[in-house]
């Protein structure tokens, strides 16, 4: 009797834990000194719960950081279980400028707590790399890119998304470089790429 009473505890803690990073990221984004105390009350939890699951702001704004990469992450093979593997790619390379352009917005949060002595554990970018690597291997065999490129030539090629202003025109700017690295990645492939524009 007792497992069946904990086990939506557990769920609702996991939705609490999901909602307060959401919460985060969008005042994070907005503010990097945003509040801890208004990011709580915005996610309509208690200081207690709140703390339970962030001790600090180094550990809140890195986890926002992994919890962020890691959904932009799960993103690519669900993509190619709907899409074509070469319009997968496209689609989720919009999901990373997404990702950029919120990390952007936090780059001072992010700085303070990558730079803390005693801060947590940082995130690596191994769950990007990843991701990048099936969809690159899938569109390749898909023969809808030109064969060998490797994740590290893929993100040297969208680095340019770290230089765009996410308080601008960010959107058309991204599209554009991501539509030139797209072409850039299809000239020389075997096959007929879609074009997920």
């Amino acid at each position: 009797m007792q497992q069946k009473k904990d086990a939506p505890l557990r769920s609702d803690a996991q939705r609490n834990r999901e909602r307060i990073l959401e919460v985060a990221l969008a005042e994070l984004t907005h503010s990097a000194d945003a509040p801890l105390s208004a990011i709580a009350k915005k996610a309509g939890v208690g200081q207690g719960t709140f703390y339970r699951n962030f001790p600090n702001r180094e550990a809140l704004v890195l986890e926002v950081y992994r919890y962020e990469m890691q959904q932009v992450a799960d993103a690519a093979p669900q993509l190619l279980e709907t899409h074509a593997p070469d319009r997968a790619l496209r689609e989720w390379m919009d999901r990373l400028a997404q990702f950029a352009m919120a990390k952007a917005g936090m780059a001072e949060a992010i700085r303070h707590a990558m730079n803390a002595a005693d801060g947590p554990a940082k995130p690596g970018h191994a769950p990007v790399t990843a991701a990048v690597e099936v969809l690159l291997r899938a569109s390749e065999e898909a023969g809808t890119i030109r064969p060998g490129v490797t994740a590290d030539d893929f993100l040297l090629a969208i680095a340019g998304l770290w230089q765009i202003d996410p308080r601008g025109e960010w959107r058309t700017r991204t599209a554009r470089l991501l539509d030139l690295v797209m072409d850039g990645l299809r000239a020389g492939a075997p096959g007929k790429a879609e074009d997920p524009r």
